[in-house]
């Protein structure tokens, strides 16, 4: 919704103040300009990215569009997943334990977080390093040398639509020109015309410039930013799995560690230590019931 108004604000004033300097809003209306520079946008792009980011660069633009971040209900879940993991961990065999991460849709932990289990990635990042955990070999230094790693890798990954994104954002000025030096080789062949014919195809020209660069700076541009913004905390997801199991490898309890990864959510989004305690009694009592 945001996005949407601030483009409504936007092309709002910018047409507002043209008409208000005593412009006619037609002369604007040139649409084969605009099929020569998205046209050339779009084909550059899909020269430029493989098949995966094009697709991944819809989702993502959707994602921006719905402000598609974390709230603190997915927090909450993906605390409480780690709470009973974590608590199985230490109360369950290795067998009982493995049933959970080896097939996390039929189990009745994961179960009970459905926006966790709806996150596949989240999911498996979870339920890989508890397996690592239960075998118990390794350090917890070399774990988090590892999480780190994988977390950059996916980090870049999710990043990839907005670079491609800024690429294309980047380019539309020139764009722009193009399409404006091909209307004043048009405007060139009609020299022998009256002024008033040759003026309007050359100010039908000037606005392929205008397209680019108001498309590169008013459109692409701040929705590749949301893009990065809405990815980079998806992301955090991520760094909250990371400090609560490492807390747990060093020996914290279930209750204090869920307290490392609740401290890196950021304050605007960060859940209550009741918020949390409360959720994980309420699960707790539950899974109790199931058992």
């Amino acid at each position: 919704m945001g996005i949407l108004i601030g483009l409504v604000v936007t092309l709002g004033c910018v047409l507002g103040g043209f008409m208000a300097m005593g412009g006619h809003l037609e002369v604007l209306m040139q649409p084969w300009e605009l099929v020569i520079i998205g046209g050339a946008a779009l084909g550059t792009f899909l020269v430029a990215n493989p098949m995966a980011t094009v697709k991944d660069t819809g989702k993502a633009i959707v994602e921006a569009l719905k402000q598609a971040v974390p709230k603190e209900q997915d927090y909450l879940e993906t605390l409480g997943v780690l709470h009973s993991l974590m608590r199985e961990l230490r109360t369950k065999t290795r067998s009982e334990v493995e049933a959970h991460i080896d097939n996390p849709d039929d189990s009745p932990i994961f179960q009970a977080y459905p926006s966790v289990l709806k996150n596949y990635d989240l999911t498996h990042f979870i339920c890989d390093y508890c397996r690592i955990i239960i075998i118990g070999n390794a350090r917890s230094h070399e774990i988090e040398a590892l999480m780190d790693e994988e977390i950059q890798t996916i980090r870049t990954d999710k990043l990839k639509s907005y670079h491609a994104l800024i690429a294309v954002g980047d380019g539309l000025p020139a764009l722009g020109i193009v399409a404006a030096v091909l209307g004043v080789v048009k405007a060139m062949g009609a020299l022998d015309q009256s002024p008033e014919i040759l003026g309007g195809l050359i100010g039908a020209a000037l606005v392929g410039t205008f397209l680019g660069i108001f498309l590169s700076y008013a459109v692409v541009g701040p929705i590749a930013t949301k893009i990065k913004t809405v990815r980079e905390k998806k992301n955090r997801l991520y760094i909250v799995v990371k400090q609560t199991l490492l807390a747990y490898m060093n020996g914290s309890l279930p209750q204090v560690a869920i307290e490392f990864g609740r401290k890196t959510i950021s304050s605007y989004d960060r859940p209550s230590i009741d918020s949390v305690e409360q959720s994980t009694l309420n699960t707790a009592i539950v899974e109790k019931k199931a058992a």
